[in-house]
């Protein structure tokens, strides 16, 4: 893939906040998905609606970070051909390390180095979260355009009203903006790029166990039309 084009200013910062973290966020992070079965039921679902609607095409984790949740999915046995894409060189690294037999990229998921329609799923765990409010429909046209029809995009989020700004972590210096937002507002923005929304899932603060969360967590979950002709009156249908 092609380098990243890093005009908008907080690609840089958030790049450069987590090549810094890398090594650090992979040990924080690497026990993570084994403590929560509700996100582990969530990536299943996805998995197996990508796997059955997305027609054998391959199945892209933007912002994947170190790999862990593409290495869950590869390791559903779904049959799915997942890969990585991840902003930051560093966190790209650590991920083929830590998972040799898969593919890690970088690139930016405001303009992704895929053909159109080219992805039978997609998946933004927690990557959308540093993209500001007038930059998430960008990121949303661009998750439909690599989309084909009949694939999903799952995205898991924090939600709120007001970010949060993190100067630093585990001793780093970094700058990272973290957007909360609510699951109507994705939903609408989901819609507006001309994605179908499947379901809504809305989760309170936990606030015990190894990995407590500073916010409630939002997941949504969407796809792509089937175009299934056109009307009468010219307008193109579309299946459910």
């Amino acid at each position: 893939m092609t380098t990243p084009d890093l005009s908008p200013g907080f690609l840089h910062a958030t790049r450069t906040s987590y090549d810094a973290m890398a090594p650090a966020y992979a040990d924080f992070a690497r026990g993570e998905l084994a403590a929560k079965p509700l996100e582990r039921a969530l990536l299943s679902t996805f998995a197996e609606l990508a796997a059955a609607g997305g027609g054998g095409l391959p199945v892209a984790d933007v912002g994947c970070g170190t790999g862990r949740v593409t290495g869950f999915l590869h390791g559903l046995g779904r049959g799915l051909d997942v890969f990585g894409i991840d902003l930051s060189p560093q966190m790209v690294a650590v991920a083929r390390q830590e998972h040799p037999g898969l593919r890690f990229e970088v690139g930016s998921m405001l303009a992704l180095d895929l053909p159109d329609a080219s992805l039978g799923g997609l998946l933004a765990w927690y990557s959308t979260i540093h993209v500001p409010d007038e930059e998430l429909p960008r990121a949303f046209a661009e998750f439909h355009r690599v989309l084909a029809p009949g694939g999903y995009v799952q995205l898991g989020f924090q939600v709120g009203d007001e970010p949060l700004r993190m100067t630093e972590a585990w001793g780093l210096e970094v700058s990272l903006v973290f957007h909360r937002r609510q699951p109507e507002r994705i939903a609408e923005l989901l819609r507006d790029a001309g994605l179908e929304v499947v379901s809504r899932v809305w989760r309170e603060r936990e606030t015990d166990g190894p990995f407590p969360e500073r916010a409630p967590q939002g997941f949504v979950l969407a796809r792509r039309p089937v175009v299934s002709g056109a009307c009468e009156d010219g307008d193109i249908s579309t299946t459910d």
